[in-house]
């Protein structure tokens, strides 16, 4: 039988197959460190975990609303007023299997053949392949390391036709960690109203910020904005609960009317007991995100000084999320044992084989000079981890 057509213009995830090979690797009794995967290193807190135990003694076990619980929904329009001073009410807000998931249903909910949506790059790896299972052509704009990998205005306009349909802004980044000002934003937000196109604000890292910085969300801009805007966050980086798989959306309520339908006939309801857990999360004690910040920025600095210290190495104090994206693009110049490093896919192959270090190459979201590190993973790991690549590096022959 053969394969749809659409397959063939996806790629499976690279962060995910990096995360993979190395526990693999780990399966065949080889001491892999990894710098791979984006997913905090911490318990889910004991309250959350207390509320999904009670929802099945309370036997909350069987089928909810397709798009989310009201209680949960009321949780999250409680969170925006809070967090964002955004309003929404039920209608205007949406429960999925994650925050992928509400991507893929707000892209199969809006795109159709022939539709562009612009991607700043470096992009997060799954924003192009949902983009083109929608049908849609993904326009990716390159941004500089000189200016923190930040889309400008400028750049913005240069990339709009008649055919955009939407924006892609992800503040925290992931890969790179930057995050946008209230200023950029404003800026952003006057040529996006001035072409009337859409964006979605994907804040998932929003509670990631370090050193005293600021959450800023672009529906907050301009007047008009936040009918423009689908504000995507979740669960599962705040309160590590990637497992959990509970991401939410707020916007305009007859597209996430769409969004419900496109739901119905695909996964049907998120999990339930995760549902209540989520409402846990959000309405219960935040102070273990102050916990996993304090152990997340002293990482970033230790980190980021390494880095910078080895030669020929450049890498930005990210500002919040919990990645590194330095540039070793200098080592592609380099060979070991006569094969030629070429690119960051060869030197994240180099460094899995020699160093038992694995990472993602920068290739995987647009950015080929650059290797994202996570360093959500603990300290000795990183520090042994970057002992290791530096081991390494030091046996390649230019």
């Amino acid at each position: 039988m053969s394969l749809s057509e659409r397959i063939s213009h996806i790629k499976p995830s690279a962060t995910l197959a990096i995360n993979a090979k190395a526990q693999e690797l780990r399966k065949q009794g080889v001491d892999v460190i990894s710098f791979g995967v984006g997913e905090p290193d911490f318990d889910t807190p004991r309250h959350i975990r207390d509320a999904a135990i009670q929802a099945m003694e309370e036997g909350f076990t069987r089928y909810t609303a397709v798009g989310g619980i009201d209680e949960l929904k009321d949780a999250v329009c409680d969170k925006f007023r809070k967090d964002n001073n955004l309003d929404y009410d039920r209608s205007e807000v949406m429960v999925s299997c994650g925050g992928k998931h509400v991507l893929y249903n707000l892209a199969q909910a809006i795109l159709n053949p022939g539709d562009e949506v612009i991607i700043p790059a470096p992009y997060w790896v799954s924003y192009p392949p949902i983009a083109i299972l929608a049908g849609a052509d993904p326009v990716v704009v390159q941004t500089d390391e000189a200016n923190d990998f930040k889309l400008s205005a400028s750049a913005l306009e240069g990339a709009i036709t008649s055919r955009t349909k939407l924006l892609v802004l992800n503040s925290p980044s992931n890969p790179t960690g930057s995050v946008y000002t209230l200023e950029e934003l404003e800026r952003l937000a006057d040529v996006m109203l001035k072409h009337d196109i859409y964006v979605v604000s994907d804040d998932i890292y929003e509670k990631l910020i370090f050193d005293g910085g600021m959450f800023a969300n672009i529906a907050q801009a301009a007047p008009g904005m936040k009918k423009k805007t689908f504000v995507l966050n979740g669960v599962s980086k705040s309160y590590a609960m990637t497992g959990w798989r509970i991401g939410y959306v707020a916007g305009p309520s007859e597209v996430i009317a769409g969004m419900t339908k496109i739901q119905s006939q695909s996964t049907s309801n998120p999990n339930s007991i995760a549902q209540k857990a989520a409402v846990a999360a959000l309405c219960g004690p935040q102070d273990e995100i102050a916990t996993m910040l304090t152990a997340f920025d002293e990482r970033r600095k230790y980190l980021v000084e390494r880095l910078n210290g080895i030669n020929n190495v450049s890498c930005n104090t990210p500002g919040g999320a919990f990645y590194t994206f330095p540039n070793f693009s200098h080592y592609f110049k380099a060979s070991f044992e006569g094969k030629q490093i070429a690119n960051s896919a060869g030197l994240a192959e180099f460094l899995l084989t020699e160093a038992k270090v694995a990472l993602v190459p920068g290739i995987a979201f647009g950015a080929d000079s650059f290797i994202r590190f996570s360093y959500a993973t603990s300290m000795a790991l990183i520090k042994e981890g970057v002992d290791r690549i530096e081991n390494a590096l030091g046996r390649l022959v230019f």
